[in-house]
């Protein structure tokens, strides 16, 4: 790890590569710049792995990873090569991407150097990024030839020097060729030297003549040796023929030999032509020609003709890939002596490539409030052949509101010209021009499609001032309620609409309990079913905001009301149903036709037409005794009483409301025609649920307890009945006075709906044995009026014989069968 001395000098980490050959080793380093912050320059092995870091641009730069992603930050590759390496622009990273050859890239070239370019944006910035490839010791030396032959006439001189191939490493520097060894034998040895490019070349030097009448033919293994560490090394095998003498090998006309040759030439076209002369006679002064070093690339876009020396093209040649070839030529004569000569192929660049136009970045859509001067696009206009071939002027056609501005290098910021608007002209396709310098000039187009997006300057609008929506009671929780929508003229998120509901409160439980709303259609749903007895209408807030920044939004107020569904049956408050008691009402044998009886009473919680109610005796003991009013309840005597008629009379009222489907409730009404006590039969059987269970104990207290008290009660009845001796007073020919207290909750007395319509007043009777004497227990026309449970009950507690009479509070219990016998 090194730097350049100075102010800006910044240090990198180092790196490790390890290669095949066990070299763990890499170099970074950073170079002076001369502007804002500084070039930058690594060198790395060749043959990293995927992945490996480089380095840290964005320390090296003095940036944060954040400021290279918010500046878009991003390698360029100078030319049409691969690009080797990228930029995590969250770390700042610069990693290998895909492997390196140093020998496919570069051939035999000392220097490997890639040349990127960090673009910044936000302003647009440059930096050069040098990234120098160093050679590895990947490859082993190799000769052109697995075998050398040496035709040496045995009146070779002691000492006489015969050239051998040269071998071929792909590696440079301390990595190429470094030595040849000699396998040991008693006639040669082997001398390196190094020819004017540094280039190391071999001669078989002889040390002891040789005698074909002894050996006519030799063979020695000949061994390259690079300088790597550890070393590769390639053999040969060198076949030596023991001839006659040949004293003159071939002479090259020229030392180095230069040809030019234009990018694109055709196959078989002559790039150069060289020449050796042999004053040799015969075989010995015949001359063939070979590449004794050439490059794996150059070998597949030459070949040399062995008789003539003409270097042909057999590839396509590129200006862009390579501008010149450097190859080794030999000229052997016929017995085997040899010399070499540089041949170097210039290449020519024509004006083969017409410029790319490429598009950095673009910030589409454009907003239509953009200020005059805004960057919208960074456009880079890349020609790959060279000198006046690679000028290029790049333009725009159209008349449009954009124009392109030079700003470094090759690079141009299409900014506005003027100010947009949305509603005018929502998009543009402007084409981008770039013409070269070349002759004749090429030239090439882009277009860019560039839309203008809206500003967020329109809340939502709904379609109605208000809205409506009815809903029956008891709906499925989840139902459709109603639907509002709201239009925005905005585009795209400017103009997409979200609904909510405004934060409120029905009855103190909030709207949320009661109402959702689908955030994307509209659409109101009910939470939970509705009770129009609760509550029969509510308002509610619904909020349309859109989704600009910041976003707008209006408001609108729908008026929820709730319609009464029949789902309230009929509930009976006289006669009351309580438990297994039942309520027995005294019916004198006096009853005249048309008297009224009793009254059942029924409320309804429904509204309307639901809480229309009507009466009707579904049985009775007698079906042509009794009648009831239809609206009113009342029962009364359809005829006279008669002496026929069965002392106990049950009565199963139904009572129906209006609704559709209509619900109903029943009652049994228990009635007992009689004028005394001592009359009536066990009233046990009356009761449709009897109870089994044996209270012999209660009847024995109660026998005690209740004798006196009831002779009291006795007299008081027949001072009663005398008093009312001239008209036969009905059991209960009022009616019975319902206290408000009573109803059960949400109950209400609606005028015309048949329930509770009046007040009605009674007055209660038990006679003892005639007819003419009556006992009032109670009569009530005002507020105390007796309520319609103190009437005569058979205790729900046991199964005896007792009557309870309750009044107040206070209870009176008599015997049932001790009654009807005193």
């Amino acid at each position: 790890m090194f730097g350049l001395p100075g102010p800006s000098n910044m240090n990198l980490g180092t790196g490790c590569f390890s290669a095949a050959n066990g070299l763990v080793w890499m170099a970074l380093f950073i170079t002076r710049f001369h502007g804002g912050y500084g070039d930058l320059s690594y060198s790395i092995p060749e043959e990293m792995k995927r992945g490996a870091v480089i380095g840290n641009i964005a320390k090296d730069l003095g940036l944060d990873a954040k400021g290279l992603s918010r500046r878009s930050a991003r390698i360029d590759l100078n030319g049409n090569r691969r690009r080797f390496c990228e930029l995590n622009i969250q770390t700042g990273e610069l990693v290998i991407s895909e492997r390196v050859d140093r020998e496919e890239m570069c051939g035999s070239k000392s220097s490997c150097p890639l040349k990127y370019e960090l673009v910044l944006e936000h302003p647009l910035e440059l930096h050069g990024v040098l990234l120098q490839i160093q050679d590895i010791n990947d490859n082993s030396p190799h000769f052109p030839n697995d075998e050398i032959k040496l035709s040496i006439p045995e009146s070779a001189v002691k000492g006489a020097r015969f050239s051998l191939d040269m071998a071929q490493d792909s590696d440079v520097g301390n990595n190429g060729i470094k030595n040849y060894l000699l396998e040991k034998n008693e006639h040669f040895s082997l001398t390196v030297q190094s020819n004017s490019d540094g280039v190391k070349y071999s001669e078989l030097v002889l040390d002891k003549e040789l005698d074909r009448e002894e050996q006519q033919e030799l063979s020695l293994l000949l061994t390259a040796v690079d300088g790597g560490s550890p070393p590769r090394s390639g053999s040969a095998t060198i076949h030596v023929t023991v001839l006659d003498a040949n004293d003159n090998r071939p002479v090259f006309s020229e030392p180095v030999y230069k040809g030019t040759l234009v990018e694109n030439a055709q196959i078989g076209t002559v790039a150069v032509r060289v020449t050796a002369t042999d004053p040799d006679e015969g075989a010995n002064g015949e001359v063939t020609y070979e590449f004794s070093l050439i490059t794996s690339k150059a070998a597949k876009l030459f070949t040399i003709d062995k008789m003539t020396g003409e270097v042909k093209v057999t590839g396509p040649i590129d200006f862009e890939d390579e501008t010149d070839y450097e190859i080794r030529v030999q000229a052997k004569d016929g017995f085997g002596l040899a010399s070499s000569a540089k041949v170097i192929i210039n290449i020519i660049d024509i004006n083969d490539n017409a410029p790319v136009i490429n598009v950095k970045s673009l910030k589409n859509p454009v907003p239509e409030n953009a200020a005059v001067g805004t960057e919208v696009g960074v456009i880079h206009v890349q020609d790959d052949d060279s000198d006046g071939n690679s000028q290029v002027r790049c333009s725009i056609q159209q008349n449009v509101p954009f124009k392109l501005m030079p700003s470094i290098k090759k690079y141009y910021s299409l900014v506005t010209t003027s100010e947009l608007d949305r509603e005018k002209i929502a998009d543009y396709n402007i084409t981008l021009t770039a013409t070269d310098e070349g002759n004749p000039p090429l030239s090439s187009s882009k277009t860019i499609h560039l839309s203008v997006s809206d500003v967020n300057d329109n809340p939502p609008v709904f379609e109605e001032q208000s809205y409506s929506a009815y809903v029956s009671e008891n709906n499925k929780p989840g139902s459709s309620v109603c639907s509002v929508t709201a239009r925005d003229p905005d585009w795209r998120q400017n103009g997409t609409v979200f609904y909510s509901l405004l934060p409120s409160e029905v009855n103190g439980v909030p709207l949320s309990s009661y109402l959702s709303i689908n955030g994307d259609t509209g659409v109101i749903h009910a939470v939970r079913a509705f009770d129009y007895e609760q509550f029969r209408s509510f308002k509610v807030q619904v909020v349309a905001r859109d989704n600009g920044s910041p976003p707008l939004s209006s408001n609108v107020t729908v008026s929820v009301f709730i319609t009464d569904e029949n789902d309230n049956s009929p509930q009976i408050l006289y006669p009351t149903p309580e438990g297994n008691s039942f309520m027995t009402e005294m019916v004198p044998k006096a009853a005249l036709s048309g008297s009224l009886l009793s009254k059942v009473i029924a409320v309804d919680a429904d509204s309307g037409q639901n809480a229309w109610l009507s009466y009707q005796i579904v049985k009775s003991t007698d079906p042509g005794l009794f009648t009831i009013g239809v609206h009113s309840g009342e029962i009364r005597a359809q005829r006279d009483i008669s002496e026929s008629d069965s002392m106990k009379q049950n009565l199963v009222i139904s009572v129906k409301d209006n609704g559709q489907p209509s619900l109903s409730t029943t009652c049994a009404v228990y009635l007992l025609i009689s004028d005394n006590l001592a009359e009536v039969p066990e009233l046990k059987d009356m009761s449709y649920e009897e109870n089994n269970s044996k209270l012999t104990s209660y009847l024995i207290i109660a026998l005690v307890s209740v004798s006196t008290f009831f002779l009291t009660f006795i007299i008081l009845i027949i001072a009663v009945r005398l008093c009312h001796r001239r008209k036969p007073r009905l059991l209960f020919d009022g009616a019975v006075a319902i206290p408000s207290a009573y109803l059960p909750p949400n109950y209400a007395d609606v005028d015309g709906t048949g329930t509770l319509r009046s007040t009605y007043n009674y007055d209660g009777y038990m006679t003892t044995g005639s007819h003419t004497s009556d006992f009032k227990f109670a009569r009530s026309y005002n507020e105390n009026t007796l309520l319609a449970g103190n009437t005569l009950q058979k205790n729900s507690l046991d199964n005896s014989d007792f009557l309870d009479f309750t009044d107040n509070g206070s209870k009176v219990s008599t015997l049932v069968n001790t009654l009807i016998h005193s």
